[in-house]
Parts: structure tokens; C-alpha cells; sequence
């Protein structure tokens, strides 16, 4: 059906596709910045109820005669119509029954109509192997309507085939269900069926006043054609004509659709690593959505009067994640006194992606003094994808998607308070389809702006320069602490490669290598020095504490001071430590405070029980040091007074430290009960509510990037905690030396 340009780019139809980053970054910049509605493909479905709109003035023929030539132009090879590269019976037979039921009415196209009534005939009784996770929404309605219609115009249709009786059995429980009044009172999904309910005796006075201000019932346009049917209604005419002429003569199944749009943009080039390219796009995205935010909820579109879960979860974790300030009393809406979460009211099966979008706010995005709801939200959410997991079924009612039952799992796998980055990002790589991505409504349905292949291609791509930009980089740690003798000090080269991973999976991009850098470094160092402290290695003696000392006081009469070089083979740790100093921080001032840094760390350190963690000391060393290493010491030292800034490190300190001493009495075998174990856990994930708080919520004086760095040296310590050795060097592999294809 109707394909945009931008479609069209995104899938590689026109010639001259961008292949460098730089211009497939302006072809999605452009993409972003153009659009409007949505960019929705066109559903067969929908254009045919249109196209069965009789002129309105009394006349012969079609009032919308452009929708009839859209059918002729795009019925498929094998004589059906609907989604050319994904088959689905449902979606065939739907689409393919109400295209020939709209050429047969106007008695056009015979050869057409019969190549599809040809293709029924063939594969109705097919309907049994779709998969029961992909029903069409409201197929046991419609479709059994529109074999009457069919039946009613003299369509030769199987309306006996055995398969369709268990559609009838469905379609008459559903109507017998179905509430009247609350049909006509209030906006429910019922409304987008409208079509499928002939038999019902709908009073269009009343539900009129359910119309929504484009005109149409609920955004969708097989509804709001059968209204114009029944009704000649003005505003519905006008909606028509609108997304007629938008879409070339065709109509999607929903349309506007631009804040689940929007907001399933952010979400993807977050997760695929390419926001940082697209901030001014991402901002304008989210303003937008805050704009139209509502403590009720949100759907789809900005004025929808039926909101859902899906969009009002992902909304709300995205605008809290940027700073913006909305309420879990959203979530509110959407639980039932059973404790169960719906993705809308009146729902008859949950989504495995609805209730995924609900875990992830629920456990991305929730503050210290939130109400309850969004515990419960996390606890139904989670109980239920862990159930659906065990069972093997991760299949959505919403999306097909190959890699969804790949995203759960690492999702549930990798909470967010132990989750990097670039670890999210390699696996999403293989998770994100891009282009085959296909979504399900009423009918199959694709949204070009965020599945497509130009973000598929250019994350890999990015991806790839990140690889090359580590390999490198390790190769001159690697000679770096060869050079130093760092072996003598407990450095093994996996020791050094699992430090620079933990900095680099958070701080990836490429102009960011000091930081990186110094990170990886002051790991390396810092952890050989307590090593070898804790374990009263030979080598560690009072005159090398000294000499440490030494180094870093600011008398300027020490060894560093005099630009000469310590002997890497007596002291090579020292060596390696003055290089840091004088190296990666830019300016003497900045020498000075990561001097200053190290000599707070290295008295913690010494002044410390033997056996007590040093975690928290040490995450403290590494912000100082990625800050300084960043350029941002000046303003570093002006956080250093500010009442949010000391919070930062204390909770960074704290959570660290717990985290830390976890791990040290697992190894350590010390008695530590489970009680005392998850009463630890339990404190850490509320310290991690205040920190994420402090970090997302906007603050002039502390930059972004700033808290961040506090973020990320956090998240890394609970990761190490959290995950296995065997399951690190497989995401160090992946993240770096495994070629993304």
C-alpha cells in the first residue's frame, strides 16, 4: 500500500541509501525532525470500508473512489491482500475478504476479486496454525461480519468450513458479553469494532458523544467509515478525507498514532546506543509527550480517550529518566482489585510486551516516597513474564518480533541497577529486528520511524567503531602495564581487561577516551595497591606506603615533581601511578586535585579494617578521576560545596560498600546469613531509589554528565555483584571482541 519516503530509505528501495554514519545520521535526522501523524503503513482493511462508502449527495458509485483504485494497485501476487512479508491467515483472509466485498459492491476489478476469492477458498482453512498470541484484535467480530456481507452480495464464500465455527461459538460470547451501556457511556476499546456490531442496535446519538475531535472513533477509520455509513456525520467525512488524501487514497488502521511513535523512537535509539546523536530530536520528542502527559494516563495519540498501560509505562519511565516530573498515579489507573495489572480496561489476554514496558518503569524509574503502586506494578509484572519465560511462551499479542523473548529475558536477567550500557546495547543489536518487526492490531501493521533497517545499520556500525576504538585501547593498556611490571603488584591481563571493560561499557563514545581511560587505569591501580595491602604482599612495605605518600603530596620536592621517572622494576606501580597524574589529568590544578584524590583514598584505605571492604572508597576514586579526566574539575571542586553533590558520594559510597561487603562475605564464607543478605539487598535497592532520583531529576548546579558518572560507577559495582565471572568474560567477548554482523 502506501509507502512514504522515509519508508522507503529506512527499507533500501532508493537508490543512493546512505552508507557513511554521517549520512545516515542526517537521513534519520531529517526522518525525525519531518514527522508528523505517524508513519504507518496502510491497512487493506481499513481503505476497503472506506472505499464501501456510497457518495453522500445521493449519487451512484463511491464516495471515496481513490480508495478503490489503491486496492486494484496493491492486491499481492498470490491474489490476497494485507502484510506482503509476514503471513498471517487471520491477516490475509481479513484483509483479503473485505477488499473483494468492496470490489464486488462497485463490480469492478472481477479478475481481482476473483484471484481473491480464490486465495479464501485455499487457506481459510488455515486459520487453525496461526499462532493463538497473534489473533487479530477484534477478529472473532469482524471477520464473521464480513462473511455475511459477503454471503449478502452473492460472494461465493466457504461460510461452512469447520475451522469458522469456533470463530461463530467466539464471536456470539463476546457479543452476548458485551456491555450496552457501557458501550454507549464511556470510550472503550469496544469502540474500535464498531463495524463488527450491526446486530447490537447502536444508538449513534450517544455514541457520537464518544467521537473523538478528529472525528473519528478512536482513531481508526473502519469505524468511523461505518459511522459515516449509518449516519452521514460531518466530522467523520472530514476525518476520512483527511487520512485519505495523506495516504495516497489508502487509510492505516490507526491514525494519528504520533505519541506511541515518539515515544517507541526515544526507547529504540536509546537502547541501539545512538541517542547521544540525537539529543536535540530526543528533547524535542519527550517535551512533546510531556506536554500531553496526564496523571490518568496516556494512549496512543494526544487526545485518546482510551489510554493504555503500554504507552503510559514507557512514557512515564522515559520522562522521569529525562528529568521530567510525572506521578505513578498514572499506574493507578490500570490496576484491578485482584492485584492484576490490564494494558486496558476490559482486556481478555495480557501482552507479554505491555507488561515487559511495565517492568522496566517499575524497575527503572521509581523514587523514594512513590506510592505503592509501582512495587505492585513490579511484582505482578515480573511474577508474570517469569511465569510466561518458564513456559516457554514470550510470544505478544501487540508485536511479532523474534527477538522480544530475547529482550525479557536479559531484562529480568540484568535488573537496571546492574545493567551497562553497552552490555544492553551488543545483546539489543540482536533483539532489535528493524524492518521485520511487525505490529498487530485489527490488522498487521508496520511504523517505518522506529523499525527499520537504517537504525539497525547504523548502531551496528557505531557499534563497530566502538570495537575498533577498545581493541586498540586495550592494546596500549596491555603494553602499559607490561611496562610498569604491574604483574609483580596481582595485575593479570584479565584483571586489566575486565577494568577498562567496566569503564567502557558505561563511558563508550569515542571522543570520551581520557575518561575511559583514566577509569580503567585508577581500577587497575587502585586495586593492585589494596591487593597487595590486604594480602601484606612483600612489596607493599612501609617505605612504599611512603613513597606513595610521597608522590602524592604537594610539597613538589618528590621524584614525579622533578620530571623523572621511577624504575619500573622496583617501582613500577608508583610509576604507573605518577603517569596517571600527570598524564591524564589536563593542568597542574587538575593534577592536584586527582593527587588530592588519591591520597583521601589511599588514607581510607590504610586507616581501614583489614577485612572490610574498600568498594565504596574506590567508586569515589574512580568519579573524582573520570571527572577530572573529563575537563570538569573546575567545576568538580564548586560540587564539592553543594548539599546534592555530598549526597551523590554518600550514596555512591554506600550502596558500593554494601555491595562490597556482600561479595567479601560470600568469599569469605563468614557465617552470613540469607536474612542478612536480602535485609543488605534490601537496603541497596532503596539506596538505588535515591540515587536514581538524584541523578535523573534535573539540577542546574551539577550537570548531567557529572551524575552520570556517579550512576555508572554504581551500576558497575552491583554488576560485578551480580553477575558470574563465566557471565562477564562472555559480555567482554561480545562487547568487544566479537564482531557485530
Amino acid at each position: 500500500m502506501h509507502i512514504s519516503e522515509t519508508a522507503l530509505i529506512f527499507t533500501g528501495y532508493i537508490k543512493g541509501e546512505p552508507r557513511h554514519i554521517d549520512e545516515m545520521i542526517d537521513t534519520i535526522r531529517a526522518a525525525l525532525r519531518s514527522a508528523a501523524g505517524c508513519d504507518i503503513s496502510v491497512s487493506p482493511y481499513d481503505t476497503a470500508w472506506i472505499a464501501l462508502v456510497r457518495k453522500l449527495d445521493g449519487g451512484e458509485g463511491p464516495e471515496f473512489p481513490s480508495c478503490i483504485d489503491c486496492i486494484a494497485r496493491n492486491q499481492l501476487p498470490d491474489g490476497s491482500w494485507g502484510d506482503g512479508a509476514f503471513f498471517l491467515v487471520q491477516d490475509r483472509l481479513i484483509n483479503t475478504l473485505a477488499c473483494i466485498i468492496a470490489l464486488k459492491t462497485w463490480n469492478v476489478h472481477s479478475d481481482k476479486c476473483n484471484k481473491g476469492l480464490s486465495f479464501i477458498h485455499e487457506n481459510i482453512r488455515r486459520l487453525p496454525e496461526d499462532d493463538e498470541n497473534w489473533m487479530l484484535a477484534g477478529f472473532e467480530i469482524i471477520f464473521p461480519t464480513l462473511l455475511e456481507m459477503a454471503k449478502d452480495i452473492g460472494l461465493d464464500i466457504p461460510c461452512d468450513e469447520p475451522t469458522l465455527q469456533d470463530i461463530y461459538a467466539k464471536r456470539d460470547l463476546k457479543l452476548a458479553k458485551i456491555p450496552k451501556e457501557l458501550l454507549h457511556s464511556v470510550p472503550t476499546a469496544l469502540l474500535l469494532s464498531l463495524e463488527g456490531m450491526p446486530d447490537l442496535d447502536l444508538d449513534w446519538d450517544r455514541l457520537f458523544k464518544l467521537q473523538s475531535p478528529d472525528g473519528s472513533f478512536l482513531s481508526s477509520a473502519a469505524p468511523t467509515a461505518y459511522a459515516l455509513m449509518q449516519t452521514g456525520n460531518k466530522k467523520c467525512l472530514e476525518y476520512l478525507a483527511d487520512i485519505t488524501d495523506t495516504f495516497n487514497g489508502g487509510a492505516p488502521s490507526n491514525y494519528p498514532m504520533e505519541l506511541f511513535e515518539r515515544l517507541w523512537v526515544v526507547d529504540r535509539l536509546e537502547r541501539l546506543g545512538l541517542s547521544s546523536y540525537f539529543k536535540s530530536e530526543i528533547d524535542s520528542y519527550l517535551d512533546y509527550a510531556y506536554r500531553h502527559w496526564s496523571d490518568d494516563g496516556i494512549g496512543f495519540t494526544w487526545d485518546c480517550t482510551v489510554v493504555d498501560i503500554d504507552d503510559t509505562a514507557t512514557g512515564f519511565r522515559l520522562l522521569r529518566q529525562h528529568g521530567y516530573p510525572v506521578s505513578t498515579k498514572a499506574l493507578k489507573y490500570f490496576e484491578m482489585k485482584d492485584g492484576e495489572f490490564v494494558v486496558y480496561l476490559g482486556q481478555t489476554n495480557q501482552s507479554v510486551s505491555a507488561m515487559y514496558n511495565l517492568y522496566r518503569a517499575a524497575d527503572q524509574a521509581a523514587f523514594p516516597g512513590d506510592d505503592a503502586v509501582i512495587q505492585r506494578a513490579k511484582a505482578y509484572s515480573s511474577a508474570f513474564l517469569q511465569k510466561r519465560r518458564a513456559s516457554g511462551d514470550l510470544n505478544d499479542k501487540w508485536i511479532i518480533s523474534s527477538g522480544l523473548p530475547g529482550e525479557v529475558t536479559y531484562g529480568l536477567d540484568f535488573p537496571w541497577k546492574a545493567n551497562l550500557p553497552r552490555v544492553e546495547t551488543r545483546m539489543y543489536l540482536e533483539q532489535y529486528g528493524g524492518s521485520d518487526n511487525v505490529w498487530i492490531g485489527k490488522v498487521l501493521y508496520r511504523i517505518h520511524l522506529f523499525n527499520n533497517d537504517l537504525f539497525l545499520k547504523l548502531a551496528k556500525a557505531d557499534f563497530s567503531n566502538f570495537q575498533r576504538h577498545c581493541r586498540h585501547e586495550l592494546q596500549g593498556l596491555k603494553r602499559w602495564c607490561e611496562k610498569n611490571n604491574l604483574e609483580m603488584y596481582g595485575v593479570t591481563p584479565q584483571s586489566a581487561m575486565r577494568a577498562y571493560f567496566l569503564a567502557a561499557a558505561n563511558i563508550f563514545e569515542p571522543y570520551r577516551a581520557a575518561e575511559r581511560l583514566g577509569w580503567a587505569r585508577t581500577a587497575v591501580i587502585s586495586h593492585a595497591i589494596s591487593s597487595c595491602f590486604l594480602s601484606s604482599n612483600a612489596h607493599v612495605t612501609k617505605s612504599m606506603l611512603e613513597e606513595l605518600n610521597s608522590e602524592l603530596t604537594s610539597d613538589g620536592h618528590n621524584l614525579a615533581r622533578r620530571g623523572e621517572k621511577y624504575s619500573t622494576t622496583e617501582n613500577g606501580l608508583l610509576n604507573a601511578l605518577h603517569e596517571l597524574i600527570n598524564l591524564f589529568a589536563p593542568g597542574e590544578e587538575a593534577s592536584n586535585d586527582l593527587r588530592e584524590a588519591w591520597k583521601t583514598w589511599l588514607t581510607e584505605l590504610t586507616t581501614n579494617d583489614v577485612q572490610e571492604s574498600c568498594e565504596g572508597s574506590t567508586a569515589l576514586l574512580l568519579v573524582r578521576t573520570v571527572e577530572i579526566c573529563s575537563g570538569r574539575h573546575y567545576l568538580a571542586n564548586l560540587n564539592l560545596k553543594l548539599s546534592e553533590y555530598s549526597q551523590l558520594e554518600k550514596l555512591t559510597s554506600s550502596i558500593c560498600s554494601k555491595v562490597g561487603s556482600r561479595t567479601l562475605s560470600q568469599v569469605n564464607q563468614n557465617g552470613t546469613t540469607t536474612e542478612s543478605i536480602e535485609n543488605l539487598e534490601q537496603q541497596v535497592d532503596q539506596e538505588m531509589k535515591e540515587l536514581v532520583q538524584l541523578v535523573y531529576q534535573s539540577c542546574d548546579a551539577i550537570t548531567r554528565a557529572t551524575k552520570q558518572t556517579f550512576f555508572h560507577v554504581t551500576r558497575s559495582c552491583c554488576y560485578v555483584t551480580h553477575s558470574s565471572p563465566e557471565t562477564i568474560d562472555s559480555h567482554i567477548s561480545k562487547v568487544i571482541f566479537e564482531d557485530v554482523i
